[in-house]
């Protein structure tokens, strides 16, 4: 059976390959530690959980209009005025079947042929094999961790060519828990502004940051970057609804009415009673404060334990619940005769001698790193930084 030369452009998601090999480990009895999903440990806010119940009970459940319920889409755009002053209509926004669903209408309905959209290192293992799949050509910036990730406006100016359509962000960051300077937002936001191109803002962790950092919102710069950004959002992190696949898109009106059509033709629209656990769940983020001082004790604790590993480096991450350290100087050294050689060599010993499972760097364009998530429980975090430490005694 012959399949379609799209399904040669991309690869599976790495993240999700990890996870799945941990699960199938754990089926064979093996008590291993899976730092690779992004997915915290709470659960769904009580009032999100009781409010999906309830509209089982009453009979929520046929379908709604094909880009969210209007009371979802209200409360959204509610949330948007309150954190952010940004007033955007019902015409302009989306809800879809999660963030990465989001991301996919964006780029089926602005991607073809011949287009090049301009992606930052560390990304999201997404980014490319989505703009891939859309015919178009990922064009990959190479950032410095030693700047914290922060794209150089420079190399960007350098990069955006007659056929760049557009540029994904994606502050706080997966993998690296970086937060993008302000200033950096404002250059990146004016290089769009005058190549007439289109800003996809990833704003996915935009609530999980520590130290007074602000994740923040392009936007809010001047209706002139407003009418060219889409806002990526959804209720997988901050919520704990990763299960529930729920994500939102805002952004113009000609935008979003193409997702739409588009989504009419794919899933229709997001699960009816989720959507309403959802509105309320967002109405009431008082429970938000003390999970992220939880992820901001997990990662102290995370990024202590790494730097105390001879040849690895970790910088603080400022925001989301990820640490992306620097294993440069682990490669080459060996354990019981096998040699590391890379991110993903390194990543296969770790799951079998050491039972814990990171994800290697190369996913996410930047080798000699590994992702670990910090949004499990602190015992397993512990205990997942203790085996680390035993395998590093073993390198010679």
């Amino acid at each position: 059976m012959k399949l379609t030369r799209r399904m040669s452009s991309f690869a599976p998601s790495a993240t999700m390959a990890i996870s799945a090999q941990v699960i199938a480990l754990r089926g064979q009895g093996k008590d291993v530690i899976g730092f690779s999903a992004g997915e915290p440990d709470f659960d769904v806010p009580e009032h999100g959980r009781e409010a999906a119940v309830t509209a089982i009970r009453e009979g929520k459940n046929k379908y709604t209009q094909v880009g969210g319920h209007a009371d979802l889409k209200n409360a959204i755009l509610k949330y948007m005025k309150d954190e952010h002053g940004l007033e955007y209509s019902q015409k302009e926004i989306i809800v879809s079947c999660g963030g990465k669903h989001s991301l996919y209408n964006i780029s089926q309905v602005l991607f073809e042929e011949g287009d090049e959209v301009i992606i930052f290192t560390p990304y999201w293992v997404t980014y490319p094999d989505q703009v891939s799949l859309a015919g178009a050509t990922p064009v990959i910036i190479q950032c410095d961790g030693a700047a914290g990730f922060n794209p150089n406006p420079d190399d960007v100016k350098a990069a955006v060519t007659e056929n760049t359509k557009a540029i994904i962000i994606n502050s706080p960051g997966n993998p690296s828990g970086a937060v993008y300077s302000e200033e950096t937002i404002r250059a990146v936001a004016q290089i769009v502004v005058e190549n007439d191109l289109i800003l996809i803002s990833d704003e996915i962790y935009s609530r999980i940051v520590y130290e007074g950092a602000t994740a923040f919102a392009p936007a809010t710069i001047s209706e002139e970057v407003k009418n060219r950004t889409l806002v990526v959002n959804g209720f997988s992190k901050t919520f704990s609804m990763t299960g529930w696949r729920l994500g939102f898109t805002l952004g113009p009106e000609p935008i979003i009415s193409a997702m739409t059509k588009l989504q009419s033709q794919s899933t229709s629209n997001p699960p009816t009673p989720l959507q309403f656990g959802a509105a309320a769940a967002i109405g009431d983020l008082s429970f938000i404060e003390e999970r992220v001082k939880t992820f901001r004790e997990r990662r102290d604790i995370m990024v202590e334990a790494l730097n105390s590993l001879d040849g690895v480096i970790c910088a603080t991450p400022t925001g989301a619940f990820y640490a992306f350290p620097d294993f440069s100087g682990w490669i080459g050294k060996k354990i019981d005769g096998a040699e590391i050689t890379d991110s993903l060599t390194l990543t296969e010993l770790l799951i079998e001698k050491a039972l814990i499972a990171p994800v290697p760097g190369i996913a996410f364009g930047v080798e000699n790193h590994l992702r670990f998530s910090y949004a499990l429980d602190t015992e397993r975090v512990k205990e997942g930084l203790k085996r680390l430490a035993a395998f590093a005694n073993k390198l010679v």
